[in-house]
């Protein structure tokens, strides 16, 4: 696995505004590790500082890494959005496994990760 280049964007799917959730934590251990966090979620809310959008069509930047926090019901129809995007990698962090999904991005040539977003930056693997 290819470690993400410093300062690069990683769209945080699923993101929360509570303290205590796994993808709240990865906003803010991203952003500490010198990348630019984007929050995802519908309500388009700010997660520690970060300005988020509603949906992974809002992002016009490059992004290197989409993160999932998201169960497979809704990242089902997330195939296209994260196609548009182009990232280098998608994480599908733990309950937010999705096979299909997985095996859809890897054949669009898409690096799939089925790790710890906060593990992997904790252990310098990110």
């Amino acid at each position: 696995m290819e470690r993400a280049p410093a300062h690069s964007a990683v769209a945080v799917l699923g993101a929360s505004t509570k303290e205590d959730r796994y993808s709240f934590q990865a906003v803010r251990m991203l952003k500490e590790h010198g990348h630019r966090p984007i929050p995802v979620h519908p309500a388009g809310h700010t997660v520690d500082g970060i300005a988020g959008v509603k949906s992974l069509d809002a992002i016009a930047e490059p992004i290197d890494t989409v993160t999932l926090y998201v169960n497979a019901g809704i990242s089902d129809g997330e195939f296209d959005n994260i196609l548009k995007l182009s990232p280098r990698r998608a994480i599908f962090n733990p309950g937010s496994e999705n096979e299909a999904l997985a095996g859809k991005l890897e054949k669009a040539g898409i690096e799939v990760v089925r790790a710890c977003t906060l593990v992997l930056l904790r252990t310098e693997q990110f």
